[in-house]
């Protein structure tokens, strides 16, 4: 493993400077982002209160994009195995705490909690009740990336998108899979950025999946930094300059100005891509833009592909961005 790099190349500045989001909006991690009715299930179902739980995912219907985050925040949750299984013991039919309890098995395997076998059959009971809806098949598609072989990646990511076809979550999760493989001779024609163009140019004109190209740039950016095949420095490593990156980067800033689909439950993952991207590629200006919009929903990924604390690499390119 190489050794880290700082934070993006930049000192880090004791406060941001004028411009920059007040004290309020100091970045911090949480998986629901901007879901304040999300949070507060997600508290509720911790004191073992499941009403809020239920009511809100009885109201995402069948936005599965929402169903898909919702449940998989709340699945994060600790004492979301416990929870899932007292509301399944009361409501045996019930389709949410089915699903619940599957996601829930999935994290616990992926914390190396639980049997990944045990989740596997809890996401094929939660497909059965509820054929037409892909989570379940997001819970055996999280557990394919952990590790599995590549055709039981490629095969819920199927069944993922054959009910779904521009699940966010699900291309996301492809992606990063996919650019684990070996690039040929010419490595900005690696063939995660094919598929990620392919997804882009199919989804419809406001689809999210537009970034996707951006997201796949990033995840190669953490493969070829963990093998040591670019420097480890994100600014310095020369990923985002080639032709094809500038065009992407491009397309999907100009995309971002015209759409800004802010009602997404996942587009500050798209923000928080991009601004990282834009930031690499010293482009500060643009940068801002985005940082503004992001206010304090900093996600983990891409910033943790940089730098050993993601929060201090989000605040470093985000002072040089409104320093510029």
């Amino acid at each position: 493993m190489p050794p880290l790099p700082p934070a993006l190349g930049a000192r880090r500045a004791p406060t941001d400077p004028p411009g920059a989001p007040s004290g309020g909006d100091r970045a911090a991690y949480d998986d629901a982002l901007d879901d304040a009715e999300l949070r507060t299930a997600r508290a509720a179902l911790a004191q073992g209160r499941r009403q809020a739980a239920r009511s809100l995912l009885v109201h995402t219907g069948d936005d599965w994009d929402r169903r898909g985050h919702r449940l998989t925040v709340l699945a994060r949750d600790p004492c979301a195995t416990a929870r899932a299984s007292d509301w399944l013991a009361a409501e045996p039919d019930s389709a949410d705490a089915t699903a619940l309890l599957a996601l829930s098995l999935v994290h616990g395997a992926l914390r190396g909690q639980e049997d990944p076998g045990r989740a596997r059959e809890a996401c094929d009971t939660a497909a059965a009740l509820a054929p037409a809806d892909p989570t379940p098949w997001l819970g055996r598609l999280l557990l394919a990336r952990a590790g599995a072989p590549e055709e039981e990646l490629l095969g819920a990511f199927a069944e993922v998108r054959r009910r779904h076809p521009e699940h966010h979550h699900a291309h996301h999760l492809l992606v990063a899979g996919l650019a684990e493989r070996p690039a040929g001779r010419r490595p900005e024609a690696h063939e995660v950025y094919d598929l990620a163009e392919q997804a882009a140019a199919e989804a419809p004109a406001d689809s999210p999946l537009a970034v996707l190209p951006v997201v796949a740039y990033a995840e190669r950016y953490r493969v070829l930094a963990a093998t040591g095949l670019t420097p480890a420095d994100p600014a310095a490593s020369g990923h985002w300059s080639g032709p094809r990156a500038r065009r992407l980067l491009r397309s999907s800033f100009d995309w971002w100005l015209e759409w800004e689909h802010e009602e997404h439950p996942r587009h500050h993952v798209d923000l928080n891509h991009l601004a990282f991207a834009l930031s690499c590629a010293g482009r500060p200006a643009e940068a801002a833009a985005l940082f503004r919009r992001i206010g304090r929903y900093a996600t983990p990924a891409p910033w943790s592909y940089a730098h050993r604390d993601p929060l201090a690499a989000f605040h470093a390119a985000r002072a040089r961005a409104f320093a510029h």
